[in-house]
């Protein structure tokens, strides 16, 4: 799966945030390391979360801008 991530430079590295995920982000020292680091966030909240997301179906919805 694909999530869109939204990512945030300060002066103590990137702060990672999941729009789609309520809760869900993560930090890091550089951007590789942030991107890395949100995509063990995502597969926590996803178990942790998993009861409440079962049966409910999840597609993956392409846009384009005019």
């Amino acid at each position: 799966m694909k999530y869109l991530v939204i990512l945030h430079k300060s002066k103590y590295g990137y702060d990672v945030h999941v729009p789609a995920l309520p809760g869900c982000h993560s930090q890091g020292a550089t951007e590789k390391e942030a991107l890395e680091n949100v995509k063990d966030a995502i597969l926590t909240y996803l178990e942790m979360n998993a009861d409440e997301f079962n049966g409910v179906k999840v597609r993956e919805v392409e846009i384009s801008f005019a």
